[in-house]
């Protein structure tokens, strides 16, 4: 997605070799228009696919997955990452380690929005190591769901994410993959079908 591929270029600060910021127009200040484009594509990957039901991950993963599944018609189900005083009963619940906060969270959702019979979409803002992800899948096992796939809106390619969902049997379509942030530069892989 070329206009994803811009933005990360003009706007994207490479902290390290392995930390990208992209706090302007995904993390922490939101581009509705990037993002309404971002669920366009995502649809064009998944329409066909019957999805019920997108999840995703609290926070930066709202975004997407809220105009992705405006385009699609269906909710939007977020696992949250800090315990609250109405989350407490009847939990999908998995472990999963941050990279960047360098912590672990027990993160969860509520057993009344996945259901047996739904077709989920995962969707995330970055696929690095895999972690977040595999939290989700966990989740989306738990509930005897149907799992569609894993949205992706920046992969880190060059870590193993990719490789151990794939290795699941689980489809991964990835909307900008960056191949090395070395130097400080970003580049990307070359986009070919998957």
């Amino acid at each position: 997605m070329e206009r994803l591929k811009q933005k990360i270029v003009n706007e994207g600060k490479v902290l390290s070799a392995s930390v990208l910021k992209v706090d302007s127009f995904l993390n922490h200040q939101i581009d509705p228009e990037l993002m309404q484009g971002i669920g366009e594509e995502f649809v064009s990957r998944f329409k066909d696919d019957g999805i019920t039901k997108i999840l995703t991950l609290e926070s930066s993963g709202i975004a997407p997955s809220v105009m992705t599944a405006l385009q699609l018609g269906v909710p939007t189900v977020f696992a949250r990452k800090r315990k609250s005083l109405t989350l407490i009963d009847n939990l999908y619940s998995a472990e999963v380690y941050s990279y960047t906060k360098r912590e672990s969270s027990t993160i969860s959702v509520s057993m009344d929005y996945i259901k047996n019979d739904d077709v989920v979409l995962i969707i995330d803002d970055f696929l690095a190591n895999g972690q977040a992800a595999q939290g989700l899948i966990h989740m989306v096992e738990q509930s005897g769901a149907t799992l569609a796939g894993v949205g992706i809106v920046i992969e880190k390619g060059f870590q193993s994410g990719r490789k151990i969902i794939e290795e699941q049997g689980i489809r991964v379509e990835s909307l900008a993959v960056i191949s090395s942030l070395e130097n400080g530069k970003v580049t990307f892989k070359e986009d070919s079908p998957r």
